[in-house]
């Protein structure tokens, strides 16, 4: 009887992970893998400085990396009809507005921003949160509208779904969080193009938002009110603009990230012998800690690790093409758009190509919050491509 079950369990187990993308799961296991060494190697030396043991935010990083896999495996397996449901998803949208809400009258402080909320272990980042929510939102609207669409009320259709989306970019903004209103508009930017919108649609908001932004930013920096000049946002982008001549204050983190990559060169002086991570570069094992990849391990070393987060992102995107239903194409192309943009500002602000925003770099960076909600947003992709190879097969029988 024992065995019969045992075999009945293993036979379930086999069944489930019969359609399982092993390619995009063994990428992210190998990129939280470096995350909790990059973030135990860059945690260490300021721990021990502070009386800490070393490897403190490495143990947790390596416990948010298990609870990670946990996540990824049980958004594989939950029936995605729960989370088609209209109910449920207005419900979750409601939760994370008044999340959003929350950290704004409550929520802790970090860097400039009310984005927090502190429960004890871990500090949970509702915005995190939104970014998945509003994907599935989105994913399911855009595709009960796939081919009705009508020219000249295209607007009006997605009007509703725009109102929510713009609801929670304006929350996110007066936290304030611009790297996090940034990457939710690209997200409903892909999203909309995938969906069928007309190109000419998509292109006429980027291009007004970015003459809108930077417009507004290049009056703000040729005007320099003084009641701007104590706002910890305003001070980070004239670090940008001129990090050396803040170097004592806001720009100390820019330079000492050019200072890091400038030791690293293209090898790196060895993993563990970063001298950046030793009091210079403030919270080197955060939305920085590329920085300390590339002057441990080198220039090189920094592109494997990105090289590997934008396999992951070709992969994900490849599924999505490849997806039959309009409902998993728009589900990978999400997630693809919040891995892509969140890397694509963390790498920028390193560099210094674009302003400090607190964007933490994907399956890299310290943290629960991010680590997680990424864990779920790959376990989704996991579950629509392996939906996607059970109707192929059904339609392979039909035909047969």
């Amino acid at each position: 009887m024992k065995k019969n079950k045992v075999a009945a369990t293993a036979a379930k187990i086999k069944e489930t992970f019969q359609y399982f993308d092993y390619r995009i799961f063994i990428v992210y296991l190998l990129l939280m893998t470096i995350g909790v060494i990059a973030v135990y190697s860059a945690s260490s030396e300021i721990l021990l400085i502070n009386g800490f043991k070393a490897t403190v935010y490495g143990q947790k990083q390596l416990l948010y990396a298990f609870f990670g896999v946990l996540i990824c495996l049980a958004c594989y397996s939950i029936n995605l009809d729960y989370l088609r449901r209209g109910k449920l998803l207005l419900w979750l949208l409601v939760i994370v507005a008044g999340l959003l809400v929350y950290v704004l009258f409550f929520g802790q402080a970090v860097n400039g921003a009310k984005g927090w909320i502190n429960l004890g272990p871990i500090n949970i980042q509702p915005l995190e949160l939104a970014k998945l929510v509003l994907t599935l939102y989105l994913a399911r609207m855009l595709a009960k509208a796939d081919g009705r669409l009508v020219r000249g009320h295209i607007i009006s259709q997605l009007l509703p779904t725009a109102i929510i989306a713009g609801l929670l970019m304006i929350l996110v903004l007066i936290e304030p969080d611009f790297g996090g209103t940034a990457i939710i508009f690209c997200l409903v930017l892909i999203m909309y193009s995938v969906s069928g919108i007309p190109t000419g649609y998509i292109l006429l908001s980027i291009i007004g938002i970015t003459v809108l932004v930077v417009g507004g930013f290049s009056l703000i920096v040729a005007w320099n009110p003084s009641f701007l000049q104590d706002i910890y946002v305003y001070k980070r982008f004239i670090a940008f603009l001129h990090p050396f001549k803040t170097a004592a204050n806001e720009g100390a983190q820019l330079v000492n990230s050019y200072y890091a990559i400038h030791n690293g060169g293209l090898f790196g002086l060895g993993l563990g012998n970063s001298i950046q991570k030793r009091g210079y570069l403030p919270e080197p094992y955060t939305d920085f800690i590329l920085s300390i990849i590339a002057e441990e391990v080198g220039s090189l070393g920094a592109l494997v690790v990105l090289g590997l987060l934008f396999y992951l992102v070709i992969l994900i995107m490849e599924r999505g093409v490849k997806a039959q239903s309009q409902y998993s194409t728009l589900i990978c192309f999400g997630v693809t758009a919040i891995i892509f943009f969140q890397t694509l500002f963390n790498v920028g602000a390193v560099l210094g190509l674009m302003p400090i925003t607190g964007v933490t770099l994907p399956f890299i960076s310290y943290g629960g919050s991010s680590l997680w909600v990424l864990s779920a947003a790959i376990g989704l992709v996991l579950n629509v491509t392996a939906e996607e190879k059970i109707r192929q097969e059904v339609q392979a029988e039909d035909e047969y």
